[in-house]
């Protein structure tokens, strides 16, 4: 069921990044159906790069990529950038995600040097940054466009 929100309340961009980020902030990810989902995928993936980077976005999902899978988690991952027009963003998870997760996994495991892991995300954090925020706007149009299918909009 989708949570109600009255119009006045969605008045301007603000408003709606606002009530988006809300409703996906109280979806359980493993039981979430899949708009959801992938709305959720792709504003973690924002909210951790603008943080933390990479490496914080290993952290932070390290839960879910063990259970489904880096190759799963990487084409979920970049079928949503794909989707919303996040190109350059999802050619950096291609050329980086799998090799910066089995870094993160040996590291975890004492495997490897520090130096290794920190190599590869400081490549893709640069280009990450290098994108300018980019993904600021195409998120912010991507939410515009689907918040009606995620939350229901009482007319005043």
């Amino acid at each position: 069921m989708k949570p109600k929100i009255h119009r006045t309340s969605l008045q301007s961009k603000t408003d709606i990044w606002n009530a988006v980020i809300d409703v996906l902030s109280n979806y359980d990810l493993l039981t979430a159906e899949d708009l959801q989902k992938e709305n959720f995928i792709l504003f973690q993936y924002y909210s951790e790069l603008e943080s933390g980077g990479h490496e914080s976005l290993l952290n932070w999902w390290e839960f879910y990529i063990n259970e489904v899978g880096i190759d799963n988690y990487l084409n979920e991952l970049i079928g949503i950038l794909e989707k919303i027009g996040a190109h350059e963003y999802a050619s950096i998870e291609k050329r980086y995600g799998s090799e910066m997760w089995n870094l993160y996994v040996a590291l975890e495991n004492d495997e490897i040097e520090v130096d290794a892991f920190y190599k590869v995300i400081e490549k893709a954090n640069d280009e990450y940054d290098k994108l300018n925020n980019k993904l600021d706007k195409l998120l912010e149009e991507h939410f515009i466009t689907i918040h009606t299918n995620i939350i229901d909009v009482i007319e005043d």
